[in-house]
């Protein structure tokens, strides 16, 4: 486990000051709606959505079902879009200093298979009633995605 924890700084367009990536995040309910999966991080104890960096060389979708079966030992499938998430004032700092101005997209999932665990990346999984997930300290806008993903629209929701 790396000692130093990925951070975000926040200031008026300081993602100029990062390199752009495109990452993802997985919102996984369970039959009801009234659970959602969180995982803690390792490198700095948040409690957070399954996600992470898409690869070069694969979709949107392979790369959400990827992160969680990394950080969970779940396999899923993505149901759909539930919003574009690109705030210009936020810049995330990885633990070697790289820098990086993160465009995720968030996807409703489903479980097909797998048992929960964790990983390298997590400390721990568990599912959380939903209201007492939005009022969690988060990592960067999960609650927002998860708020987007319970009670958003048809369509994708932009940010």
């Amino acid at each position: 486990m790396n000692t130093q924890p990925t951070k975000s700084l926040y200031g008026d367009r300081i993602s100029k000051e990062g390199t752009l990536r495109l990452g993802c995040s997985a919102i996984l309910f369970d039959k009801n709606r009234t659970l959602v999966l969180l995982t803690r991080r390792t490198d700095n104890g948040q409690w957070c959505l399954p996600g992470g960096i898409v690869n070069p060389g694969e979709s949107v979708a392979e790369a959400c079902e990827r992160e969680v079966w990394e950080e969970t030992g779940l396999k899923v499938h993505v149901i759909r879009l539930v919003g574009v998430y690109s705030n210009p004032d936020r810049l995330t700092v990885y633990p070697d200093g790289n820098k990086a101005f993160v465009i995720v997209l968030g996807f409703e999932v489903e479980q097909i298979g797998g048992e929960l665990g964790i990983s390298e990346e997590t400390m721990d999984a568990q599912f959380f009633p939903v209201p007492a997930a939005i009022d969690m300290d988060l990592f960067d806008g999960h609650a927002e995605q998860i708020r987007d993903a319970l009670y958003g629209n048809a369509a994708a929701t932009i940010r």
